[in-house]
């Protein structure tokens, strides 16, 4: 039995080392393929559509994928001005890119690279088997969004209105938008308080803003 052993004894350790040195090379493999894939998911995200993306010369480029963020609400008719009247009706469609929503449904704020999408279209009432009501119109009549980039405007805020095109130049700081949602947002210059199942997460986490509160006691007052 003694040759046997000496002929198989040799044959066992170089399978067992065999099998380590696959191991090692297996781990290796995976560490490397982890890592790859980690580099790229971050690449991806960087080049998102879902984070700001601009041009050599300052604009904006239009987010074409907003419709798969997460839907907020929908305003019908819609005015801050009393004086403002209109010859047809319109809905407003607002969308928030997913990363930002996310972040918000833990602390009741919105981060760096937060971006709104307003959807503007018009309302149909007469069409197929509709008797009563108003519906949405397929031709968008209007785009804006409303982005938060600390690395990129002194306000940290700042809108931009593109209609058809694909970029679109910043709204000047001095238009009345800025001004408006400055004094009226419900968190951080947005306005929370049209957004029903967001405005009970920023109550619960404390983050509704001073003026807000006080508008809100005012007009309950009445």
């Amino acid at each position: 039995m003694q040759p046997i052993a000496r002929i198989v004894q040799p044959m066992v350790w170089c399978e067992i080392l065999g099998r380590f040195i696959l191991c090692a090379m297996w781990n290796t493999i995976k560490t490397a393929l982890l890592s790859l894939f980690c580099l790229l998911s971050v690449a991806a995200f960087c080049q998102s559509p879902s984070t700001p993306q601009y041009t050599s010369d300052g604009q904006m480029k239009k987010p074409e994928n907003y419709r798969e963020w997460v839907y907020l609400s929908t305003g019908f008719d819609m005015s801050y001005n009393p004086a403002m009247s209109m010859d047809h009706h319109m809905f407003d469609n607002v969308f928030v890119n997913p990363e930002a929503y996310k972040v918000f449904l833990n602390t009741g704020t919105w981060p760096d690279k937060t971006m709104f999408a307003l959807e503007v279209r018009g309302a149909q009432n007469k069409g197929s088997i509709n008797k009563a009501g108003n519906y949405q119109g397929g031709d968008v009549m209007g785009f804006e969004v409303h982005v938060k980039d600390e690395a990129h405007f002194p306000g940290k805020w700042a809108f931009f209105g593109f209609d058809d095109n694909k970029t679109a130049k910043m709204v000047p700081t001095d238009a009345a938008c800025y001004s408006c949602h400055s004094q009226h947002a419900a968190v951080d210059t947005t306005f929370v308080q049209f957004y029903p199942t967001l405005l009970p997460i920023a109550t619960a986490k404390g983050t509704l803003s001073d003026s807000y509160q006080k508008e809100s006691a005012s007009a309950a007052g009445k």
